[in-house]
């Protein structure tokens, strides 16, 4: 038998909340606004799955580091809006939250304050409070395990005994890298190709997830 998941480590944009669609989207905007006419499948390389100074530093080494404050800002006040405006919770995930029956948490390359605002928005808030994990908060972002390993030592969970549910391919690099098993969210804007690799488990619908979890043990 496998060993058993202890711990499940949720990423939050994509997996708890379909917010990737709405920052490819406001991501695009700004570039058209500030002199890069990035395409959505640029974003999508380049920016989802990685915190605001990852892509600052993008940003920055091509149009300068004002305009990189420029972006950060400008992106913020379009995500608020576009958030504020529609934004749900990613179909499914609060049955697969009810379902799991064991602790869990998020470790979110998104800031405090964004994930505040988005798992409010969708009325998911209550069930993280006091287990919400930032890039913020760790040397290096994903898809360095840094945070994966600070989200399970403040959990109280050796490495080995967590999952970690990711839509990004920098997320599942970093599960790996943490010596975690990945399981690749691939319902949303990232192809399934890009999530596979060992000791990961891709899966399209949320509600399976449950289920996933107790075969990885077995």
């Amino acid at each position: 038998m496998g060993r058993p998941v202890e711990l499940v480590v949720f990423d939050c944009d994509g997996v708890l909340v379909d917010s990737e669609r709405i920052a490819l989207r406001c991501q695009v905007a700004v570039g058209a606004e500030l002199g890069w006419p990035i395409t959505g499948a640029e974003v999508l390389e380049l920016f989802i799955g990685r915190s605001a100074a990852s892509v600052g530093e993008q940003v920055a080494a091509r149009l300068g580091v004002a305009a990189a404050r420029r972006w950060d800002e400008r992106f913020r006040e379009l995500h608020h809006r576009e958030v504020e405006a529609g934004l749900a919770a990613v179909e499914g995930i609060a049955e697969a939250l009810d379902g799991i029956g064991r602790p869990f948490c998020v470790a979110s390359s998104g800031g405090h304050e964004k994930m505040r605002h988005t798992l409010g928005r969708t009325g998911l808030y209550e069930r993280f409070a006091g287990r919400i994990f930032s890039a913020e908060e760790v040397a290096r972002g994903k898809p360095a395990p840094d945070l994966f390993l600070y989200a399970a030592e403040r959990m109280g969970f050796a490495p080995a005994a967590c999952a970690v549910v990711e839509d990004s391919r920098y997320g599942v690099q970093a599960a790996r890298a943490a010596g975690m098993r990945a399981f690749g969210y691939a319902g949303g804007v990232t192809p399934a190709s890009w999530l596979e690799g060992p000791g990961t488990v891709v899966f399209e619908d949320v509600r399976k997830l449950p289920e996933l979890l107790a075969a990885a043990e077995n």
